[in-house]
């Protein structure tokens, strides 16, 4: 298992390597020009010049590559061309905010899509079954900014309930107690339940899927032979083994808590990571664009690894598959 371990760990940095390679080049290949965004159209050949060579972006771009990727593997993120600040200061300023927007979205999505999914496998080809299976698929196809926008014409501009923008409202410094909590959960509710809605229809056709085929096996007929009661039948053997894939899914979520749902943010103006990044593809700043591609990447690799941890310790079949490697 190790060794398994240990090559995808190899594979995982070649794609990291892979990834940041391919931004990086159409990146500066794409039409846009920092440095005229920086000063401005009256900015004089000179001086636009002159600001080129002091961030480095007139050397060829095999050199700037090599420059970047040298210094963001000592942990140099460079500086943000737009504002001036560390890379690693506007993303960790931005952080907290997706985090928490996230993992409220995940952990809701994965409960309410367990239930859901458990729920259709155990009335399979029933009504229930058919009505729930059209929701989670119609919720799981839904664009999330699209469905963001709805939520808005809806709750803020018909019903006129939730704001719409931003993590707090702009007197939000002045509240106290439960006045500013009230505050902080109404400017959440709509990009919590965006992300959450879309969450829930991917997980639960996962679990339907896994439920479905476990509930075929040998050893969920001997249960119900022995006069198991259903639902001990659904919840401790069927949705216990079909957590792997479930587990996998969760996994390969673990980037969202970085680089958060991109498209909702920006939306919502949520002042969360995939903002900065939308902000920063369009305005040319290449230090944030690609240290939080790189950092996304490297979570991608660290949720399939984890993935992979988990799953062999829920599935023995899966250590003594790797065992042999």
């Amino acid at each position: 298992m190790l060794a398994t371990l240990g090559r995808r760990l190899l594979t995982g940095l070649a794609v990291v390597l892979g990834v940041v390679t391919l931004t990086f080049f159409l990146l500066h290949l794409a039409p846009g020009d920092p440095v005229e965004r920086l000063l401005g159209p009256t900015a004089t050949a000179e001086q636009l010049a002159a600001q080129r060579t002091a961030l480095g972006l007139d050397r060829p771009l095999p050199l700037q590559f090599a420059a970047w990727l040298g210094r963001f593997a000592r942990g140099d993120w460079g500086v943000s061309i737009a504002k001036g600040l560390p890379v690693a200061a506007v993303l960790g300023a931005a952080w907290p905010a997706t985090v928490r927007l996230v993992a409220l979205s995940l952990l809701l999505s994965y409960l309410l899509g367990i239930a859901l999914g458990a729920l259709q496998a155990a009335r399979s080809g029933s009504r229930t079954d058919t009505a729930l299976s059209i929701v989670s698929v119609t919720l799981f196809a839904l664009p999330g900014y699209w469905l963001g926008l709805m939520l808005v014409l809806v709750f803020t501009y018909w019903a006129r309930l939730l704001p719409a923008f931003g993590a707090a409202g702009i007197d939000s410094d002045y509240l106290t107690g439960s006045a500013w909590l009230a505050d902080q959960l109404r400017h959440l509710a709509l990009p919590l339940a965006t992300l959450t809605l879309v969450g829930i229809g991917g997980a639960a056709r996962f679990v339907r899927g896994a439920m479905l085929e476990t509930l075929s096996q040998p050893f969920i007929t001997t249960a119900r032979a022995k006069g198991v009661r259903p639902a001990a039948v659904i919840g401790r053997h069927a949705l216990r083994n079909a957590a792997t894939p479930v587990v996998t899914l969760l996994g390969l979520s673990l980037p969202a808590l970085f680089s958060g749902a991109v498209f909702v943010e920006a939306v919502f103006a949520w002042p969360g990571v995939g903002r900065v990044l939308v902000e920063a593809v369009q305005g040319r700043d290449y230090p944030v664009v690609m240290a939080a591609t790189a950092v996304s990447a490297v979570l991608v690799v660290a949720g399939n690894l984890l993935a992979d941890a988990l799953a062999a310790w829920l599935d023995p079949r899966v250590r003594e598959g790797a065992a042999p490697s």
